[in-house]
């Protein structure tokens, strides 16, 4: 089995099933009493999200840059980032890198692909919802990216900053994102929404949602349960 890398701490929460969901994952694929080497070296989500704010780019490629070398010198024979945002730097980082680096994004597009759909929402931090780092490589795949307005993007950063980040969940909260992903649904008709921030699962789920959800978290971890077993 090939030794993963992983980049947490952005944040504990989304580290936590990543951890728990890829040993076990590997487990059940295997039916052996195994679990796979790995090592996660965590960074801190909100030094992410300030350099991001700030438009530090370099600074944060720098930051990264470090965990992944610390990654590469456990041994690791491929490393991802258990985030979204900071895939603003992932080509930076792949050029830099002496491993291979897994795309959350480039995961989540391909099973879009697969699952024939054709008009996402897209959730998650400010930064992913209005950078291109997602409405990009899905527009090259003939894949229409839409977003929520303005002001529902500023109510879902700082959900997310400042509740799911810290593990809490709302009910509140929870209806409000129903209503932003149901005005999309009337307004754009999107056909499911992209969960674009590892934390978003805390709070939405097929059974909750208005649209089917594509978990970038969960499909991030089936891809890496499967780079492991390579």
């Amino acid at each position: 089995m090939k030794k993963l890398g992983l980049v947490g701490g952005m944040g504990p929460e989304s580290t936590i099933p990543y951890y728990h969901d890829i040993v076990y994952g590997v487990q059940n694929r295997t039916e052996k009493d195994i679990f796979p080497n790995l090592t996660i070296e965590s960074v801190n989500v909100f030094d992410v999200l300030r350099l991001c704010s700030e438009q530090k780019y370099d600074e944060l490629t720098k930051y990264l840059m470090n965990a992944i070398n610390n990654l590469i010198n456990s041994g690791a024979d491929f490393a991802a980032l258990t985030a979204n945002t900071p895939h603003i730097v992932f080509e930076r980082l792949q050029e830099q890198s002496e491993i291979p680096l897994v795309s959350i994004i480039d995961a989540t597009r391909d099973e879009a692909i697969r699952s024939g759909k054709h008009k996402l929402g897209l959730l998650g931090t400010i930064f992913t919802m209005t950078g291109e780092i997602y409405k990009a490589p899905f527009h090259d795949s003939n894949i229409e990216i839409i977003t929520p307005q303005m002001e529902e993007m500023k109510f879902i950063n700082d959900k997310i900053s400042t509740e799911l980040e810290h593990g809490i969940v709302k009910e509140e909260t929870l209806k409000h994102f129903q209503n932003i992903i149901e005005h999309m649904k009337n307004e754009s008709e999107i056909e499911a929404v992209i969960l674009g921030c590892t934390e978003l699962p805390l709070l939405l789920n097929d059974s909750v949602s208005p649209v089917p959800c594509l978990g970038t978290m969960k499909i991030h971890i089936e891809t890496l349960i499967g780079m492991i077993m390579e």
